[in-house]
């Protein structure tokens, strides 16, 4: 069993540096979500094996617009390495990518230890900062296409990310305006309490999903809550921005 996951994971794992599409699973193949998991620990190993080094977490599905988008119905979550992080303002190279898509988020920087069963108030003490971003998410499965399991074994479709200006950790993130344009031009607008009802709610499920994993989120850590709106797929040529109300803006280019 154990060679058949790592087989998986090594086939994502083809996948993203190849920037070619692999197949899902077959029917008589599907994974649970927790054998997903397991297959997605191997995949990031082998990312640590190639020297990268792991910077956060990222929430997956956290809103009903990117449930209904991809056809699943749970909170997912992955691991953010450094090598996934873009220089803010910079460019994103379309060529590394499948079919990549830009996502609007709010970041979190720990400032302590956060792990295992947290209320709402213990996560909000342990931010030392907030920042608007931008999430890069390309599944590795042809047609973007999957199922639960086939999604969590592919790091939840995590791909890169950029984080724009830290802003105070006490700003009142339950109900910001955030609005994804490209070109200049709007093109999805939501609400940060499309996250869960609160952003700080994908924060407390990042502590507990992660834990389940023996992974504790440690000072420093980056956790991405999740996208407010519809991801919208990135070309060349194009400026992404996404203005998050109160905190800020992040951006940058298609080559």
């Amino acid at each position: 069993m154990t060679n058949s996951l790592s087989a998986i994971a090594k086939r994502l794992d083809d996948a993203i540096q190849s920037a070619t599409a692999t197949h899902q699973l077959p029917n008589d193949q599907q994974v649970d979500a927790a054998t997903g998991y397991a297959i997605q620990a191997m995949g990031i190993e082998l990312r640590q094996q190639r020297g990268e080094r792991i910077v956060g977490v990222k929430m997956g599905l956290t809103s009903r617009a990117k449930m209904e988008q991809v056809g699943v119905e749970e909170v997912t979550w992955g691991r953010l390495t450094d090598a996934m992080r873009r220089e803010e303002g910079g460019t994103l190279v379309r060529a590394d990518f499948i079919h990549p898509r830009a996502e609007p988020e709010i970041a979190f920087v720990l400032g302590r230890r956060l792990t295992g069963e947290v209320s709402m108030a213990e996560a909000a003490l342990a931010i030392e900062a907030v920042a608007p971003a931008i999430e890069i998410i390309d599944s590795r499965y042809e047609n973007f296409k999957f199922s639960l399991g086939d999604v969590v074994a592919d790091n939840s479709s995590s791909a890169a990310f950029f984080i724009g200006p830290f802003a105070r950790p006490d700003v009142d993130i339950a109900n910001l305006g955030m609005v994804l344009s490209i070109d200049g031009k709007p093109r999805e607008v939501g609400s940060s309490a499309a996250i869960l009802g609160h952003p700080l709610r994908a924060l407390v499920a990042a502590a507990r999903m992660s834990a389940r994993a023996g992974h504790v989120l440690e000072p420093g850590d980056i956790v991405l809550a999740g996208a407010a709106t519809a991801a919208v797929p990135v070309t060349p040529g194009m400026q992404v921005e996404v203005e998050v109300q109160h905190i800020g803006r992040v951006r940058f280019d298609v080559s």
